[in-house]
Formats: C-alpha cells, structure tokens, sequence
C-alpha cells in the first residue's frame, strides 16, 4: 500500500452546483481524508490522502465532477507527507 496526499484546485463551473457536497461523498466513499472547499477566485480547493490507487481514482472522478458541474481544468499537486486527516469534511476557505 502506497500512501500520497493530493492537493487540487478545480476550475469550471464548480460553485453552486453541488461539487463539495458530490466531494464529500465521493471521497468518503473511497474512504479517502481531507477537505473540500471554495475559493474566492471561483475555483474549488480539494486536499486529501489515502492508498495512491484510491487518491488517482477520486482525481479521474474529480476530472468529471457532478452532473451540473463542468469542470475545465485541474492543477495538482502530489506530496509525500501526509497531512493526518481523520476525515473528509466540507472546509470554509478564506482564500
């Protein structure tokens, strides 16, 4: 098992049409830890951590996104550290 944390920033049409909440439930369900939050630039900010298997297979379905979403481009980041996360949760950003 290869554990990597991930550091996406989500561009599109990704506020206001359900992509945190869609997050929460996706990653939870590959039982994936970290957050999701929006940005004020419009973007969407997702960090997480699990197996690497499980972290590439979030990012394909982060490629996709929602059915209202429409995703257009996403920057990401691989670090080895991992941050600690207990969790997937739905983070306010002030960024």
């Amino acid at each position: 098992m290869s554990f990597i944390r991930a550091f996406v920033n989500v561009r599109g049409v990704v506020q206001g049409v359900g992509f945190r909440y869609w997050c929460q439930r996706k990653a939870a369900g590959l039982g994936l830890c970290g957050y999701v939050g929006n940005l004020t630039d419009g973007t969407v900010e997702v960090s997480f951590e699990g197996d690497r298997s499980l972290v590439e297979a979030f990012i394909a379905e982060l490629k996709i996104g929602p059915t209202y979403s429409h995703v257009t481009d996403l920057k990401i980041d691989f670090i080895d550290e991992p941050k600690g996360y207990d969790d997937f949760r739905i983070e306010i950003l002030d960024k």
